[in-house]
């Protein structure tokens, strides 16, 4: 029985996404306080948060389906939303000073004061004091669990792994990773800057950071720095991946490093900014985090809509062409349907089918298909439920390989062809609901 062509359902090969041109020389939750009107439940306080709830966009972590594993709670999300505080907590540069200890200086022993250390020398450091900005609130990413980390991240695990290792003991994210700056008046510029300010408000940039110090200039680069990614054509159904540079202290945009690792400063990109724009990747080497504006999110599907297009999908009644079941796609407002009616997928050619055991071999994820006769792994499909990865407001009809998650087309396209940092100097492609690297090449 051939298989329809009109099935709704279609698999993205992974070998039409572009190598990025640029990299290849590199050796390279909602977070709910009370930050979000339309919440369901009720979220955790968090003081300096304002009660108007003006949000100035959202940070999402690549990987998770909608939710962290075991860890949706608290601070610890796979979603933040930056919301206008109350009163303005930014700070900025003020006044430096040269000193032999910065343990010694009054901007670094006085908790109410924010200051950067760059030691350049066993006798010198440069103290860099901050004055508060009243134009401006600062949201701070990092490990660490100390209060002014605003939202915590760990290391993202691939979903096919987290069985065998959940958590990260060793982690490669600062615990202080880097903080973002919003302009409180419209239009909410972001800045993201590397590193964080501690619980003393404090940054302190040891003797073997990368860092320099020109006439007035003084700036440098975290250990394992901060990268950010912009897409050309923002975050729409146009998108290609534009290039990863990295953020300095003092906010500076420099061509990434060959390797995370390299103790040199990198070459100044006059002609790039920090400013967050709506699409734009942070990697803080062990998670990446997605900027969606507040602006760019108003374009972005609802979940009442996008429930209807899987709704629509399933009112097609796929069928299965050996058990002859109606497939049904589950979703957040649909019970999860019975394995009998679960819609597999033969990522080698792209054939849905229900669950069957027609040309199973040993291993029990992995196939024959009974329609083109090609040995594949049978994977089931399952949509992507994380609205704030998608592009656009398409229907979810094609689906990453080799872990089945479903998109809208112009969605597994564009993730598709957006490289990930990766280790020190390395880059891959990753599904954005699960971080499993992608097939390269696929075919349908």
């Amino acid at each position: 029985m051939p298989y329809s062509k009109d099935s709704p359902f279609k698999e993205i090969p992974s070998d039409k996404r572009s190598h990025h041109s640029q990299h290849s020389h590199h050796p390279m939750s909602k977070q709910h306080y009370t930050d979000s009107c339309s919440s369901s439940r009720s979220p955790p306080s968090v003081a300096g948060l304002s009660t108007d709830c003006e949000d100035y966009g959202e940070l999402v972590v690549l990987g998770y389906n909608g939710h962290l594993v075991n860890y949706e709670k608290g601070r610890k999300r796979s979603k933040f939303i930056l919301t206008k505080r109350s009163a303005a907590n930014g700070v900025k540069p003020y006044k430096k000073h040269v000193v032999k200890n910065p343990q010694n200086s009054k901007a670094v022993q006085d908790s109410a004061l924010h200051s950067v250390s760059y030691t350049m020398s066993r006798n010198q450091a440069v103290v860099v004091e901050y004055k508060s900005d009243p134009d401006t609130d600062m949201f701070q990413i990092g490990r660490s669990g100390e209060s002014p980390i605003d939202f915590i991240v760990m290391d993202t695990v691939p979903a096919n792994q987290r069985r065998y290792n959940g958590e990260v003991t060793q982690s490669t994210i600062s615990r202080f990773a880097c903080r973002i700056l919003v302009e409180r008046n419209p239009p909410y510029t972001s800045r993201i800057f590397a590193a964080g300010f501690d619980g003393a408000r404090n940054i302190f940039l040891g003797e073997k950071a990368v860092k320099w110090h020109s006439g007035e200039e003084i700036d440098g680069l975290t250990t394992n720095g901060v990268f950010i990614m912009s897409p050309t054509e923002g975050f729409t159904p146009a998108s290609k991946p534009g290039t990863w540079y990295e953020v300095s202290v003092g906010g500076g945009i420099y061509s990434a490093r060959n390797s995370r690792a390299d103790p040199l400063k990198s070459h100044q990109m006059l002609n790039a900014d920090n400013v967050l724009h709506d699409g734009t990747l942070i990697d803080l080497c062990g998670v990446t985090l997605l900027w969606r504006s507040a602006s760019g999110l108003h374009a972005s599907p609802n979940e009442q809509e996008f429930n209807k297009l899987v709704e629509e999908i399933n009112a097609c009644r796929p069928q299965c062409p050996v058990g002859l079941t109606t497939l049904v796609l589950p979703s957040k407002s649909h019970a999860t349907p019975g394995l009998d009616k679960q819609p597999f997928v033969y990522i080698k050619c792209g054939h849905v089918h229900g669950r069957h055991t027609w040309g199973q071999k040993d291993d029990d994820d992995k196939r024959t298909c009974p329609l083109c006769l090609k040995e594949s792994p049978f994977i089931k499909l399952e949509v992507g439920s994380e609205l704030s990865f998608y592009v656009d407001a398409g229907s979810p009809t094609y689906c990453f390989s080799p872990c089945g998650h479903m998109a809208s087309e112009n969605t597994v396209k564009y993730w598709a062809k957006v490289l990930i940092p990766h280790a020190s100097n390395e880059f891959h492609a990753i599904c954005p609901f699960c971080a499993i690297p992608l097939d390269n090449p696929a075919v349908f």
